[in-house]
């Protein structure tokens, strides 16, 4: 039997709804025979939210992470999932203490010009939108305890169309995240893209690779 990596994912949603690239990352791993990592958990901030939902659907253990997000708590809903990998899906906490090494974001815009404290979801197509920008783009990047920090393996622009709102933005980065969120988790977990955790410089990708 291959070893599939396995990965919590930390997936904040909304009251009503959200989580559905934590929903995505589950049905391609089930379906994609490509892909090989393994979804044992979803945590979010939202007791009874659209994460728990889609959670439950799917069969995925469901976390209730509430306040306070102290670095111990992070650490013992990782350590009980049995985890290995951390993936951020819309998680819109400040991570304390994780393992840099093991834990990664997937970001709705262009880093680090788009990033930091507060750049999030609808706010970051505002943003890009505002500043006249010709693309925004799907990030992904290792993670530390500062938003939107450590060395970034992926980005995909996505160009901002005359006419576009925030909204309609949004809807189409979204959908380029979906498609390429499930391969590059993939290949982080698997090992194909790595940095040892304190030097961007130590970032390894594979040969050929083309979407930076």
């Amino acid at each position: 039997m291959i070893n599939k990596p396995k990965i919590i994912v930390f997936s904040s949603g909304t009251k009503d709804g959200g989580g559905s690239g934590f929903e995505n990352l589950v049905t391609q791993s089930r379906n994609n025979p490509d892909l090989n990592y393994e979804i044992v958990a979803v945590v979010s901030n939202h007791e009874n939210g659209g994460v728990k939902e889609r959670a439950d659907k799917l069969g995925i253990l469901f976390i209730y992470f509430e306040k306070p997000f102290t670095a111990e708590r992070y650490a013992e809903i990782i350590k009980d999932s049995g985890a290995e990998w951390t993936a951020l899906s819309g998680w819109l906490k400040l991570t304390k203490s994780l393992d840099p090494k093991t834990t990664f974001n997937i970001h709705p815009g262009k880093l680090p010009e788009f990033g930091g404290d507060g750049m999030y979801g609808i706010h970051v197509h505002e943003a890009v939108i505002k500043a006249g920008a010709p693309a925004t783009a799907v990030t992904m990047h290792f993670v530390t305890d500062i938003y939107d920090d450590g060395p970034v393996f992926f980005a995909l622009p996505v160009e901002v169309e005359e006419g576009d709102t925030a909204e309609i933005l949004g809807k189409r980065v979204n959908e380029k995240e979906h498609e390429c969120q499930p391969l590059i988790t993939s290949m982080v977990v698997n090992e194909e893209i790595v940095w040892d955790g304190k030097d961007a410089n130590t970032l390894e990708v594979p040969e050929g690779y083309e979407w930076m």
